[in-house]
C-alpha cells in the first residue's frame, strides 16, 4: 500500500489511537493543536504538529482552518476520529472538495444519517423495526398540536429529540401534556443552540430498555459484515458510562436478528467504512432502530477486544481504497469486554469536573488482558476548556465472571491523586450484584441510587505521596502557576 500523510483533526487519546495506528502501517502523521494543547502527548508522538490557534474548542472546529494545515503538510487524508468535527457532513464535502481523503463515510451519507427523519425513513423504508415516531414538528402551534395529537394516539411518556442531534445530546422525556406544553420550545431553543437547528419529531418513549449497538464496517466494493453487539444501558442523562461487549442479553436468536438489522440497515444508508447502528430493546425483547452514529465510537475498544480486529488500522485501510481483508464468517466473538471512562469529575456532584487540578500521583494497572487508552501522568493538570476524561480503562475476560473480577482488580490498582475521579463510583457498581450478573437497562443509576454512596477518603500514604510529588514539581518547574 502506497505510503500517506494523515492529519488528525482531534486531540486527546483518540489522537494518539489513529496516530499510532497510522505509524503502524507506515504512514506519516500530522497533529493539530490549539494553544491549551500546547504540552499535549499526540504532539510528541506525531511526525508533526500544527498550531491552529488559540481555541479553546473554537479552531478545533474551524473547517478552514483544518484543510489548511492539511494542505500546508501536504496531508493525502483526514481522520476526524469522534467529537469536534467527526459527524459534520460539511467538513467531509470540504475534504472532498479540497481532494483530500476524509476517512469516514461520505459526506452525503452523513448528512442523510444525520438527519434523524431522513434516518428514520431510509430504515422504515427498508424494513428495519422502528420505534412509533413523527417527521419534523411544524413551526409554532401547528407543531404543538402535532406533537399532542401524536402523543394521545400512542400515550406518554413519549421523547423529544432534536433531529440534527446526535451523542445523547438534543433529548428530552414528557410525561404529559402540559409538560409537552412546556418543553417543546425548550427543546427547540437547546437544538438551534447545540446544533444550529430547531428542528425537532416526537418518538413514543421504550421505558427502561436495554441500549444496544451494533459495530459495522463495509468497504466499496459491496462488503459489509458487523463486528457484534455492545451493551450501553448504564447511562446518565443518556450519555454512556459504561461500555459492554457483547450486549448483555442471553437470546443469541435475538442478538443475531439485531445484528443482520443492522447490516440491512447500513446497506439501505450506501454506508461506507465504520459506523455503529444502535438500537432499543425493550422488555418484552422487541428491539427498535435508535439511530446511526457515521464515526467510531469511544467504545470501541471493547468490540477490538472481542474480536482482535483493529478498526481505526481498519478504516484507514478502507479509506485507500483496500477491501476488507475478512468475510462475516471470520468475525468470531470471543470472551467479554467492559470499558470504563475514568474521568476527573465528581460522581457525588452531578459529575462536576475537576478541572485546573493536578495529577500529583498517578499509577496505573497491567496485566493479562488490560488495555489502557489515555495521555494522563504525573503531573498532568485537568484542563478546564475540554473533557475531563483521563484514561479509558477496557478490559477483556474469557467469561463474564473473569472480566468483572479483572474489573474489580485494575480499578483497585488505579492510584490517582488531585481530582477526584470517578474510580470509588465505578468500583461501587462492580460490587453491586445486578451488574455482576449483568441485569441492567437504562433505568440503572435510577434505581441504583447506592452506587453514589462511597467515602471518597484518599489515604495517609497517598496524601505524603501526592505532597512529595508537588515539592518535586514545583522545585523542576519554579515559574509555573
Amino acid at each position: 500500500m502506497e505510503k500517506k500523510k494523515i492529519l488528525v483533526a482531534n486531540r486527546g487519546e483518540i489522537a494518539l489511537r489513529i496516530i499510532r495506528a497510522a505509524q503502524e502501517l507506515g504512514h506519516a502523521t500530522v497533529a493539530i493543536y490549539e494553544t491549551p494543547d500546547a504540552d499535549a502527548l499526540p504532539l510528541r508522538i506525531a511526525d508533526e504538529a500544527v498550531w491552529i490557534g488559540d481555541g479553546p474548542r473554537v479552531d478545533y472546529l474551524n473547517i478552514e482552518k483544518v484543510i489548511k494545515a492539511a494542505k500546508k503538510t501536504g496531508a493525502h487524508a483526514i481522520h476526524p476520529g469522534y467529537g469536534f468535527l467527526a459527524e459534520n457532513p460539511d467538513f467531509a464535502a470540504a475534504c472532498e472538495e479540497a481532494g483530500i481523503i476524509f476517512i469516514g463515510p461520505p459526506s452525503e451519507v452523513i448528512r442523510n444519517l444525520g438527519d434523524k427523519v431522513v434516518a428514520r425513513r431510509i430504515m422504515e423504508e427498508a424494513g428495519i423495526p422502528m420505534v412509533p415516531g413523527t417527521g419534523n414538528l411544524p413551526p409554532g402551534d401547528e407543531g404543538l398540536e402535532a406533537a399532542l395529537a401524536f402523543a394521545d394516539k400512542h400515550g406518554y411518556p413519549v421523547m423529544l429529540k432534536a433531529t440534527a442531534g446526535g451523542g445523547g445530546r438534543g433529548i428530552r422525556r414528557v410525561e404529559s401534556a402540559e409538560q409537552l406544553r412546556e418543553e417543546l420550545p425548550v427543546a427547540r431553543a437547546e437544538a438551534q443552540a447545540a446544533f444550529g437547528s430547531d428542528a425537532v419529531y416526537v418518538e413514543k418513549a421504550v421505558v427502561n430498555p436495554k441500549h444496544v449497538e451494533v459495530q459495522i464496517i463495509a468497504d466499496r466494493y459491496g462488503e459489509t459484515v458487523h463486528l457484534g453487539t455492545r451493551d450501553c444501558s448504564i447511562q446518565r442523562r443518556n450519555q454512556k458510562l459504561v461500555e459492554i461487549a457483547p450486549a448483555m442479553i442471553t437470546d443469541k436468536k435475538l442478538l443475531d436478528e439485531i445484528c443482520d438489522a443492522a447490516v440491512r440497515a447500513a446497506k439501505a444508508a450506501n454506508y461506507f467504512n465504520a459506523g455503529t447502528v444502535e438500537f432499543l430493546v425493550d422488555q418484552d425483547g422487541k428491539y427498535y432502530f435508535m439511530e446511526i452514529n457515521t464515526r467510531l465510537q469511544v467504545e470501541h475498544t471493547v468490540t477490538e477486544m472481542i474480536t482482535g480486529i483493529d478498526i481505526v488500522r481498519t478504516m484507514i485501510k478502507l479509506a485507500l481504497g483496500k477491501k476488507l481483508a475478512f468475510r462475516q464468517e471470520d468475525v468470531v466473538l470471543r470472551g467479554h469486554a467492559v470499558e470504563m471512562r475514568i474521568n476527573a469529575e465528581d460522581p457525588q456532584n452531578d459529575f462536576m469536573p475537576e478541572g485546573g487540578k493536578k495529577v500529583t500521583v498517578y499509577r496505573s494497572p497491567g496485566g493479562y488482558g488490560v488495555r489502557l487508552d489515555g495521555f494522563v501522568y504525573q503531573g498532568y493538570t485537568v484542563p478546564q476548556v475540554y473533557d475531563s476524561l483521563l484514561v479509558k480503562l477496557t478490559v477483556h475476560g474469557f467469561s463474564w465472571n473473569e472480566t468483572v473480577d479483572r474489573l474489580r482488580r485494575c480499578l483497585r490498582n488505579f492510584n490517582i491523586a488531585g481530582p477526584k475521579t470517578t474510580i470509588p463510583f465505578y468500583l461501587n457498581i462492580v460490587e453491586d450484584p445486578d451488574f455482576q450478573k449483568g441485569e441492567f437497562d437504562t433505568s440503572y443509576l435510577d434505581t441504583h441510587p447506592h452506587l453514589f454512596e462511597y467515602e471518597d477518603v484518599q489515604s495517609e500514604v497517598n496524601k505524603l505521596a501526592g505532597l512529595i510529588a508537588e515539592i518535586h514539581w514545583k522545585k523542576e518547574n519554579p515559574y509555573a502557576a
